[in-house]
């Protein structure tokens, strides 16, 4: 793949960016600036926190489907932002599995059911689970699972190859989590304003046919990930298959929604154009 899509990065505002392209089975087809830079994630915290959630699903910790949160939700509705809780408050505002409210509480409430089940503070959890096996050195969670991470491009790259090709967890667990949980839910995507639907799968938003939306135009509706608050994001489009992993040091806001999409678009055109 040809470099010149990643070095889009230089004309971003931002003092330091990194990116990166990999395939599923971990070949990096191109980086651009200092992919061993550890950024804060903000949000792209919670793909990596989810996994773990998976990871003590398949060891029988937890099940999908148990109570957890407010009355009525479950651990499923913790990952699909459908508990009812508030953006940033535990506190309950709608009923569980009606409407897409994103929410950072649920995320925590999540990580504390985690915690209360395995009996291993979730940071821990997570660093066992999927840091340490996936060797995500440069990784660490150091707060709240909802947006407490801190990492490397070259560590989600390591994250993206195993979500592209399994080996903690079971395919099908992965195919579950970019698969649309309650469809037809509508809410806000935070930046993006209000969609219908607002689809999401298991700690991961799916892009379907959002628009506006922080990937490219060119991307498969199947495409699913994440972008945090700290102008980072992670996007998997299994129909390009490949990933890609960018992280700055400039707050998401305006500069972003105008520089993300063209250049998601002009690495899928790179790719295209790379294949042909």
């Amino acid at each position: 793949m040809s470099l010149q899509s990643l070095a889009l990065i230089e004309n971003w505002p931002v003092s330091t960016a990194a990116a990166a392209v990999v395939r599923a089975d971990g070949t990096v087809l191109g980086t651009h600036g200092p992919v061993d830079h550890r950024f804060p994630l903000a949000s792209v915290t919670k793909p990596l926190a989810a996994y773990a959630v998976l990871v003590a699903y398949e060891e029988g910790a937890v099940e999908l489907d148990e109570p957890a949160g407010p009355p009525g939700s479950t651990v499923r509705h913790l990952l699909a932002h459908t508990s009812g809780l508030a953006f940033d408050e535990h506190r309950v505002t709608s009923a569980p599995g009606e409407r897409r409210l994103y929410s950072n509480a649920g995320f925590e409430v999540l990580g504390d059911h985690i915690a209360k089940a395995t009996d291993i503070p979730f940071a821990e959890y997570l660093r066992q689970a999927v840091l340490e096996p996936l060797g995500m050195t440069g990784t660490s969670l150091d707060g709240s699972p909802a947006r407490d991470g801190v990492s490397t491009v070259g560590d989600l790259v390591r994250f993206a190859a195993e979500v592209q090709a399994p080996r903690l967890l079971d395919p099908r667990t992965v195919a579950e989590a970019m698969t649309v949980q309650y469809p037809g839910t509508k809410g806000v995507l935070p930046g993006y304003g209000h969609q219908n639907p607002n689809d999401w799968g298991l700690g991961f938003e799916i892009r379907d046919s959002k628009s506006p939306h922080w990937t490219g135009t060119s991307s498969s509706p199947g495409t699913f990930g994440h972008f945090g608050q700290s102008g980072t994001f992670l996007w998997i489009d299994p129909v390009a298959r490949v990933a890609c992993a960018a992280l700055t040091d400039r707050a998401f806001g305006p500069w972003a929604v105008e520089a993300w999409t063209p250049f998601t678009d002009a690495v899928l055109a790179g790719l295209r154009a790379d294949r042909a």
